[in-house]
């Protein structure tokens, strides 16, 4: 048994065991522990429990009583509970709403989230075309070369957006890809402008893309709707009835997550102002 087990020892980090060890101490009945007990319960020494309350604390994960003598569970630990369960809820909401899509208009949908600059995709209904099928549940694409990423950046201003892109050019894929954060925001404002983004052969040769944002209850889009419709282009006949269905999908999906009705639109703000 020791055999079996020396392997997967060599690469747990006991840092992290302990700390995380320490967290599930506290439940309902317990929300608060002092110092002392933790270091009791953990058969630890007071000075190790007390670096590792000092750094959950910087973190958020625990936060001091009110006494100030004892701990409990910080802010940041029920953050990790609550993404959890809207990502758990959306897609479950979601699958249907993307399968109707996906029967309305005969080609694949998709559900999308950001994650830093990159976007997920956690839902898909296959397409009707079987020789024609995109991408996966799970893959990553770059959000700032997408349309999809677009519409999952539209919350954040140009102070914000420079945040997450420091380092100029941005990375190229067509011709079609901004290269510096002030033509992402104007293609990001261009899109949240018309309610929803379409991109014909931006992102993948042969590939075009119809999007439009969810929104959750704080008016703040939490995921993206899509179809991908094979083909550089899309028939200008046919754009407008697809660019509804999509509408339409996100919307429903919208009233869903956030329980408000009509929520699916962003809130006005005023521009950014241009950088001197």
């Amino acid at each position: 048994m020791n055999a079996k087990t020396a392997p997967d020892d060599r690469y747990t980090v006991p840092a992290l065991q302990r700390g995380l060890q320490l967290l599930m101490q506290f439940s309902r009945e317990e929300r608060e522990l002092t110092g002392a007990e933790l270091s009791r319960r953990l058969q630890l020494p007071r000075a190790s429990v007390f670096r590792m309350l000092h750094t959950l604390e910087k973190m958020g994960f625990v936060e001091r009583a009110d006494d100030g003598n004892a701990y409990k569970l910080g802010l940041a630990v029920l953050r990790l509970g609550f993404e959890l369960l809207a990502s758990m809820e959306l897609t479950e909401y979601g699958r249907p709403v993307i399968e109707a899509l996906r029967d309305r208009c005969g080609y694949a949908a998709h559900l999308v989230v950001r994650d830093g600059r990159e976007i997920v995709f956690i839902a898909k209904a296959h397409g009707h075309n079987s020789l024609f099928q995109s991408i996966q549940v799970g893959a990553r694409l770059p959000a700032h070369a997408t349309v999809l990423g677009r519409l999952l950046l539209s919350d954040l201003d140009l102070p914000a957006l420079r945040q997450l892109y420091p380092d100029e050019p941005l990375k190229a894929y067509t011709a079609r890809t901004p290269t510096t954060v002030e033509q992402l925001k104007a293609m990001i404002d261009a899109d949240r402008a018309n309610g929803y983004g379409v991109s014909q052969g931006g992102f993948e040769t042969g590939i075009s893309t119809i999007a439009a944002p969810v929104f959750n209850d704080r008016g703040e889009v939490a995921a993206v709707v899509s179809i991908t419709v094979p083909g550089q282009r899309i028939d200008d006949h046919e754009l407008p009835r697809l660019i509804e269905a999509v509408k339409d999908a996100a919307a429903q999906l919208t009233e869903r997550i956030s329980h408000l009705p009509h929520r699916g639109a962003w809130p006005t703000r005023t521009p950014d102002r241009k950088a001197a």
